[in-house]
């Protein structure tokens, strides 16, 4: 007997619809499984058997072909596990599978209970989008499976309460959507932060246009400090943007079940012996890598020129792009990386270069040896670059408190509400990443301004990437003052954050 039982499956943090065809028929005993399965899809024959037997259902001495459509696509995991043992129980009229459009996913326990299984949400979303009623996951998946709104989700903690619900002797009560918490709290604020008032204004303005920045600065100066405490004023998510990044880290197995939403931003800092496929992703089955898993938040890499040379001019392709591809012989995927990049480094080796202390060692040689592990088309893709001296002792004693990051975050929030309504109507969410028309529009300037961007590009040695950079930091410093036109005082301060000479004290 024939039977067909729908489940999906995933392609990067995209879902699709796969159906398990069943067919039991006469012959020799066999169980065979089809349609490009991975070792992890051909061993649930194994589990499948044994929770059929351990569940009390009787195994059928037959021969078992299942195929996994569509057969020219691999298949990986163990979320087949359960579509695979209901496609034998339906074909040997043990049970009956519902009426409505529903699917089915779960790996199964030997003994029949069933474990939760990664990619949950891009799959339901999927599945909302196929036009699917129903989805039968796993109980601790359940809340996550929720989050694609107008699903009916059905929460499954064995295989037996799956049986007596699809004969409808104990239904299994749908599961309820699941709703974040409203409040959200950081454990860092910049409340903390003695001094570096300039960094402080370097970083907010970062923050409200999502722009690149590189901090330079000796070695206690706080970067790494206020690096760490630039979540706590980055601008509220949207619903759509919790989705995207919550699909990534669900399809890494990441996501809280308790919490699901990934719903602040997130704060990804690699060590800086990360490799390139670490940093971009890759390996066996094309998994994100850190730039995508600080999709829509910051990624951060202190001591950048530690960093791997490789793995740094990885970089350069998805800060313009907004994705990474990733390509291999057995496939190809993109992976978003709409990320903040957020650099720390020392000025030489041993981090005093131009201090007025006087205390650096490195030659002039060494300092040239150090700083050339930076390419410059990756630093043409900063957009602020901004000194971080060391902090003096009237600071650091100082009891009057700093502004909060609550503060600073209601004035970046008000920023990208102008943004947005700006850029309504197009895919531009932020000011960095204005290109082409939009830019043009956005950011005129009047004849002083001209004139000053002009003396700016011919004395720095500007190329045109770093002028576009330089009108996108001045477009957002006018939208933090609420000015409907960019002026020569916010040109000014933006050409400021471009004049950071590396290597010269």
């Amino acid at each position: 007997m024939l039977q067909n039982v729908r489940s999906l499956g995933l392609n990067g943090i995209n879902g699709y619809e796969v159906s398990v065809e069943c067919y039991i028929t006469n012959g020799l005993p066999a169980f065979e499984v089809v349609g490009l399965p991975d070792a992890a899809v051909k061993e649930s024959r194994e589990r499948v058997r044994a929770a059929i037997k351990n569940c009390g259902f009787k195994f059928p001495v037959s021969r078992i072909t299942l195929n996994l459509a569509p057969a020219g696509t691999k298949k990986s995991g163990t979320v087949y596990d359960l579509p695979i043992l209901l496609g034998i129980l339906a074909a040997s009229e043990m049970v009956k599978l519902p009426k409505t459009k529903c699917a089915f996913l779960g790996e199964l326990s030997l003994e029949g209970k069933l474990r939760p299984v990664a990619g949950v949400l891009p799959m339901a979303l999927a599945a909302k989008e196929l036009g699917f009623e129903e989805l039968y996951v796993p109980a601790a998946n359940a809340a996550e499976a929720t989050l694609a709104d107008g699903l009916t989700v059905y929460g499954v903690t064995d295989v037996l309460q799956l049986a007596r619900h699809l004969s409808g002797e104990e239904p299994i009560a749908a599961r309820q959507p699941w709703n974040p918490e409203t409040m959200v709290s950081y454990a860092a604020d910049f409340a903390d932060v003695k001094g570096q008032e300039n960094v402080k204004r370097a970083l907010e303005i970062a923050a409200a246009g999502s722009h690149n920045i590189l901090m330079v600065g000796p070695p206690g100066s706080g970067k790494s400090m206020l690096s760490k405490r630039l979540p706590s004023i980055l601008p509220d998510m949207s619903r759509q943007e919790a989705l995207e990044v919550t699909k990534i880290y669900s399809v890494l197995g990441m996501v809280n079940a308790s919490q699901p939403l990934i719903h602040t931003r997130p704060f990804r800092s690699p060590h800086h012996t990360v490799s390139a496929v670490g940093l971009s992703g890759g390996g066996s089955n094309l998994r994100p890598g850190e730039i995508s898993l600080a999709h829509k938040g910051v990624l951060f890499l202190d001591e950048l020129p530690e960093f791997r040379k490789d793995a740094l001019e990885i970089l350069r392709q998805p800060l313009e792009d907004g994705q990474v591809t990733i390509s291999r012989a057995n496939g190809s995927v993109s992976y978003p990386s709409e990320i903040m990049l957020v650099c720390a480094m020392n000025p030489c080796k041993c981090g005093w270069y131009g201090d007025p202390s006087g205390r650096c060692t490195c030659s002039q040689n060494a300092v040239d040896q150090y700083l050339s592990r930076l390419s410059g088309p990756l630093l043409d893709r900063i957009d602020i670059m901004v000194e971080v001296p060391a902090v003096s002792y009237e600071d650091l004693t100082r009891r009057a408190p700093a502004e909060s990051s609550e503060a600073i975050r209601a004035r970046v929030n008000a920023a990208r509400k102008i943004q947005q309504e700006r850029f309504v109507g197009t895919d531009v969410q932020s000011n960095a990443q204005m290109s082409g028309r939009v830019l043009r529009s956005a950011c005129e300037l009047d004849e002083a301004s001209s004139a000053l961007l002009k003396q700016a590009f011919d004395r720095l040695g500007l190329t045109a990437r770093s002028h576009d950079r330089i009108l996108k930091v001045a477009r957002t410093i006018a939208d933090l003052e609420g000015a409907e036109r960019i002026g020569p005082m916010h040109l000014a301060e933006a050409i400021q954050f471009r004049s950071v000479n590396l290597g010269r004290g």
